[in-house]
């Protein structure tokens, strides 16, 4: 028996339609449905933060996320945000930085990056190591990362500053 859902969602942009099981995780339907492998599945516990997207405008972990409970959301990958150029400062402040290796936690870390410099405009290196606490790395020991970061964060003040707002 087909116990399958309708579905309809924003991804990156483009309507899409399908249908799901009920348990489909979010991150299984963006890599397998929608073939948006650029957001990878680590612990499937939310612990790790390789899984990490936005719905909404809000950061989830795609592998505790059902995909059914985003009917008529927006979700955005690291796909649609670096296309978009959204991620291009802190793209450009990692490569800079060696703030990636294998790259496995590159696209969460990102994510979860955007999601701070965007709402935390003067935040510490304390404050950019706590946000980052749920995205786990093995390869860089988190200094990299968090001076890439800040790179970004001092870099919008100094444009700010130069033109008079906040940033």
């Amino acid at each position: 028996m087909d116990h399958s859902l309708p579905l309809t969602l924003t991804v990156n942009g483009t309507r899409v339609t399908s249908r799901v099981e009920p348990r489909t995780h979010l991150i299984d339907f963006l890599r397998d449905t929608a073939g948006l492998t650029g957001s990878h599945i680590g612990c499937e516990h939310g612990v790790c933060g390789a899984c990490t997207v936005r719905v909404d405008g809000l950061i989830v972990r795609g592998c505790l996320t059902l995909a059914v409970q985003c009917e008529g959301k927006t979700v955005d990958t690291i796909e649609g945000l670096s296309d978009s150029g959204e991620l291009a400062e802190l793209q450009q402040a990692f490569h800079e930085r060696n703030a990636l290796q294998c790259g496995y936690c590159t696209p969460g870390m990102l994510v979860a990056a955007l999601d701070l410099v965007k709402s935390e405009p003067d935040a510490s290196r304390e404050r950019i190591r706590e946000h980052l606490s749920g995205n786990y790395c093995r390869c860089t020991g988190y200094q990299a990362i968090v001076d890439a970061i800040e790179t970004v964060l001092a870099m919008r003040r100094t444009t700010a500053k130069a033109a008079g707002a906040r940033p």
